[in-house]
């Protein structure tokens, strides 16, 4: 419906960008693989991992059998959004509101894609580790928290990808206190540029308060609250066949048209590298 307000039949807006509603940052492209094929399935199998053995010299082996296991991500979930903008409302109004609507349906499509990659990863971990007491919050335990999620990876091959971690807004305190005290040049810069978004090779991505959470998104229950995540970066896929779309008709009764915003989603962190996302328990 609706809903449109009186101030908008008189006041002139200079910018659509004015009635932006105030948008979170997106992680998941950062941290994923993104596959946007037409795929509904994407398989991956893989086989058992050989053996190999240290022996005298005698020219001899014996062989060993092997086995492959499937491992498939399924497109099961859509993304939806639906609104209907009315004709005198396109029509009355100083500002691009058809545009300005179907901008941030899009948007909410995206961050509900977003936020179902996040719980993904964090439910499907395999690594664990608990912060010490105070968690991110205190910064005596940043340094220690980083060194030990560091560690739990280091010495795998795919760590030439790239490590990042996942916070909330509300675990920046300690990490800002904590790089404006650490030693000299790196210091400066966190006191002159405000909160860096790197520390001991982990990129740092914060997003708001409630991402992670217990909640049920499409056909996956997620129980995340109180937990962050860290790991190798692109050892998960989420797929995304043609991204975002929208489409707009017209509906018998009403004027203007009815506008919606999809997106199709699947998400998998692949069986041979759950080891490389850890779920972290604050």
């Amino acid at each position: 419906m609706n809903t449109i307000s009186d101030r908008t039949w008189r006041e002139k807006y200079y910018s659509t960008k004015m009635q932006e509603i105030l948008r979170r940052a997106l992680v998941a492209e950062a941290i994923c693989e993104v596959d946007r094929s037409d795929s509904k399935v994407i398989d991956n199998p893989y086989g058992s991992q050989p053996s190999a053995e240290v022996q005298a010299l005698s020219g001899q082996y014996i062989t060993d059998d092997f086995t492959t296991t499937d491992d498939s991500l399924t497109v099961a979930d859509e993304v939806i959004v639906s609104e209907h903008i009315y004709d005198f409302e396109k029509v009355l109004t100083q500002f691009n509101l058809f545009q300005n609507r179907t901008n941030e349906m899009m948007f909410a499509v995206a961050e509900k894609i977003d936020r179902f990659v996040i719980n993904n990863l964090t439910e499907d971990a395999t690594g664990t580790y608990s912060v010490p007491l105070g968690g991110f919050t205190d910064p005596v335990n940043i340094h220690e928290i980083l060194s030990n999620l560091v560690s739990k990876v280091a010495g795998y091959s795919d760590v030439y990808k790239g490590l990042y971690l996942v916070i909330e807004n509300t675990d920046i305190p300690g990490i800002m206190e904590n790089q404006m005290a650490s030693g000299f040049s790196y210091a400066d810069a966190a006191l002159n540029n405000g909160f860096l978004r790197s520390m001991a090779g982990v990129e740092i991505y914060v997003t708001r308060t409630g991402t992670f959470a217990d909640e049920t998104l499409g056909t996956t229950t997620y129980t995340n609250s109180g937990h962050r995540v860290f790991g190798v970066k692109r050892v998960a896929t989420y797929a995304s066949p043609r991204g975002v779309q929208w489409e707009e008709k017209s509906v018998s009764g009403k004027t203007g048209k009815e506008v919606v915003c999809w997106g199709y989603i699947g998400f998998k962190l692949w069986a041979t590298k759950t080891d490389l996302t850890v779920d972290i328990t604050l």
